[in-house]
């Protein structure tokens, strides 16, 4: 017996469906006291739309976690590093702008420090740039751990990285450049290796009212006006630095053409015997007779040919400029046994085809392989780079001498000296300087040249500036010294009659 269903609760069940139908999924139906067929309908569809409203809330709640989870990806990608996790450039500035706003309200301007490692490209390109990113990490987790918590720090781009310290003394901005410097002067550990990057500081104190783009402008001048005074320093930016800066600019667009034009030309300093004076060789230096200013030394433009890409270019020019003058000394003082050095930058010595080009250059003019030696930095050296270790055994198995330059102001081991094909080490000049004077540093000195000579390597001691240190050295058993007090660096023409007139002593 079918049932009959007169009471409007039929009608009422179409309406629900509509409703449901066009997304109104709170939408419900009392069912009636009857407890019949219908209402058994009326239970199951509020219980289907319960379902639905409960499914739809978890999809959208999915959904709306997926988006969040992608806005924050996109911020990331927008504000932030994604090597070392730093705030990037973008950031950086919002957050300079944000310290610049807040001076109105009373706080100190800000300061930022900006910071560029210094032999960065000779870890990259020495050991790759798996090893490269290693240390860009590790370089960004010791900023880190040395600023205040209201300090941010970022990574520029490349090996430059910034600190923001809003609201800060000048003293707890010197504090925290220093202890950064301290940090990034340590050596970085890349598979069981140890390798220096080193680093140098520009500092900017904000002024009121000074943009984001100014400020880091202007650390960005001092970072250069340190690394222009020998890497590995602090220099807090002054309003001449500017000018500076547009005159190393000045100096690389001319550079090129000085190389072409034949502005260039070298100087020669002795190297001598202490015991006897005689001198036994001389380091090439090269000078640039600028049309305008006249004779510029190597400090002058070399830190501006190695920026500006024109070191390799001016580095082949004294090769073969030192060997060409070489075989005329071999030509003019025969009876002399003169080795001529000549400085490699280490973008140089990883240079493709460098072993090549000195051996070709040698041969144009005849000279005598073991009557050239190549000096190479101790910073050079220190990565252990596969192409430039095997440019140099090519060399020494030529003949060409090797030494290494400027030891003691980096972080060679008597160790690391005996894994490496070199001849002769250069003592550098700090070192001695306080010989004479100092006991202590004496006896510094004597434990370095008896290590160097427990190697079997030739110790060269550079700077020797007076007679006293002269003396110490003797006797302190080095044989051999460079440096002002035996003379300055001088053309050709002078050497030549010193080293003509020191045969006619000899066969006097």
């Amino acid at each position: 017996m079918s049932e009959s269903f007169d009471d409007g609760r039929l009608d009422q069940l179409v309406d629900l469906i509509v409703q449901l139908s066009s997304g109104d999924l709170s939408a419900r139906l009392e069912p009636s006291s009857d407890r019949d067929s219908l209402d058994a309908v009326i239970t199951g569809i509020n219980l289907l739309a319960e379902e639905l409203e409960l499914t739809m809330e978890e999809r959208i709640a999915e959904r709306t976690f997926v988006l969040e989870q992608a806005r924050i990806a996109l911020e990331r990608l927008a504000l932030y590093d994604a090597l070392t996790g730093l705030a990037n450039r973008t950031l950086l500035a919002d957050r300079i702008r944000q310290a610049t706003a807040s001076v109105e309200r009373g706080a100190r301007p800000p300061c930022v420090l900006v910071l560029d490692l210094d032999e960065f490209k000779t870890v990259n390109d020495g050991l790759g740039h798996s090893a490269g990113d290693r240390v860009l990490v590790d370089v960004a987790r010791r900023l880190t751990s040395v600023v205040r918590e209201t300090d941010t720090v970022a990574r520029l781009g490349g090996d430059e990285f910034a600190i923001l310290m809003p609201d800060t003394s000048e003293d707890d901005a010197v504090r925290v450049a220093e202890r950064a410097l301290k940090e990034l002067h340590s050596p970085f550990s890349i598979s069981e290796r140890a390798v220096w990057a080193g680093a140098s500081i520009g500092v900017c104190f904000g002024l009121r009212g000074q943009s984001a783009d100014h400020l880091l402008r202007d650390a960005d001048t001092a970072m250069y006006a340190a690394k222009a005074k020998g890497r590995g320093n602090i220099q807090a930016f002054r309003p001449e630095m500017h000018l500076a800066a547009s005159e190393r600019l000045r100096i690389a667009s001319e550079l090129g053409e000085a190389i072409a034009e034949g502005q260039l030309n070298l100087h020669y300093q002795p190297i001598v015997e202490l015991k006897t004076g005689r001198i036994i060789g001389a380091e090439a230096l090269v000078r640039w007779a600028h049309p305008l200013r006249g004779l510029l030394s190597p400090a002058d433009f070399i830190s501006v040919a190695e920026d500006s890409g024109h070191i390799v270019e001016l580095g082949h020019w004294v090769v073969q400029a030192a060997i060409a003058q070489l075989r005329r000394w071999t030509l003019q003082v025969p009876a002399v046994p003169f080795q001529l050095h000549v400085n490699l930058a280490p973008v140089e010595v990883r240079w493709p085809g460098v072993a090549e080009f000195i051996r070709d250059s040698l041969d144009h003019h005849g000279v005598d392989p073991t009557r050239l030696a190549l000096e190479i930095s101790e910073t050079g050296l220190m990565t252990g780079d596969v192409a430039g270790l095997e440019a140099l055994m090519t060399l020494k198995r030529l003949g060409v001498g090797l030494a290494i330059d400027d030891f003691g102001t980096g972080y060679s081991s008597i160790s690391y000296l005996r894994r490496l094909p070199i001849d002769t080490v250069k003592v550098d000049q700090s070192l001695v300087k306080e010989i004479a004077t100092d006991n202590q540093q004496a006896t510094f000195v004597s434990a370095i040249l008896r290590l160097i000579e427990s190697v079997g390597l030739r110790t060269i001691v550079e700077g020797v500036e007076t007679a006293a240190q002269r003396n110490q050295l003797r006797a302190l058993g080095c044989l051999y010294g460079q440096g002002y007090y035996f003379s300055e660096p001088v053309p050709a023409e002078q050497l030549t009659v010193r080293l003509a007139g020191q045969v006619i002593d000899t066969r006097g």
